[in-house]
């Protein structure tokens, strides 16, 4: 199979933001380390803050993919719960330093990375065993609750893993649980990234990732309300994004299911 012009130039841009990528995340973790860990933990994150910004200017400028976000008036100023579509490694980083002060849920693997563990520690996030369900439930739902009563934002993904763009929805009922026992808003943001980070993919598209911060859904709706209430709000959001996307020019590849479904909305 041979390549385009075109073709030849997004896979090069890609490779270089793949090791630029990593290459900004190693060097400001060893550059910065001293720093960091002598900084209390809000000063600490400061400098995560700014390794994302980074990130995402490296992104813009060696692949041309910019982004956009809309309703950021909606984010609550008090703790709340932030339940975000999980697409690609882009809103893993990107949009942290649109919050105060955000404490992820994570995978507890995650904090065995040398370094990386270390720095996620410092931040006070929020490591779980999913291998434990019942009982990961109960201590994610108590360090939730000490956190937001500091007023800060937890910020988890539904559906616990990366889903390609047009996917069957897979929302777990861990945020519902949450959302009954916390009893405090619950903050929907739908997005677009994974049509130009796709999940498990070497290629990075050029365009606009788009991000929607919904209206709160506020406590007191039972278990089922609030889990089909989330799932609608943000999947009939993603979908609009995605149409915009698919109305860009260029548009980025879009998977066959979502081609399909964008289709039939026609």
């Amino acid at each position: 199979m041979t390549l385009s012009g075109d073709n030849l130039l997004l896979v090069i841009r890609a490779l270089i933001f793949n090791v630029v990528f990593y290459l900004n995340l190693i060097v400001q973790m060893l550059v910065q380390t001293p720093l960091y860990f002598l900084l209390p933990r809000k000063g600490a994150l400061v400098i995560v803050k700014n390794w994302c910004r980074s990130s995402n200017w490296w992104h813009r400028i060696i692949v041309g993919t910019k982004y956009e976000i809309t309703g950021l008036e909606n984010i609550p100023e008090e703790g709340c719960i932030i339940a975000v579509k999980h697409q690609s490694m882009w809103e893993f980083y990107a949009i942290l330093p649109l919050f105060e002060d955000p404490a992820y849920i994570l995978k507890r693997e995650l904090m065995w990375i040398p370094l990386f563990g270390w720095y996620v520690a410092k931040t006070r996030m929020i490591p779980i065993n999913r291998g434990k369900r019942s009982k990961a439930m109960k201590e994610m739902t108590a360090k939730a609750a000490e956190e937001i009563a500091l007023g800060r934002q937890i910020l988890i993904y539904p559906e616990g893993t990366r889903r390609v763009p047009g996917a069957e929805p897979a929302y777990k009922y861990g945020i519902a649980h949450m959302y009954k026992e916390l009893k405090c808003p619950v903050l929907p943001i739908a997005l677009n990234s994974g049509l130009y980070w796709p999940r498990r993919k070497f290629m990075r598209y050029p365009g606009t990732i788009r991000v929607n911060i919904m209206e709160p859904i506020m406590p007191g709706l039972d278990t089922e309300e609030f889990q089909s209430e989330l799932q609608n709000r943000i999947e009939d959001s993603c979908m609009v994004l995605y149409e915009k996307a698919a109305n860009d020019t260029p548009p980025p590849p879009l998977p066959e299911a979502l081609k399909k479904q964008l289709a039939a909305r026609k």
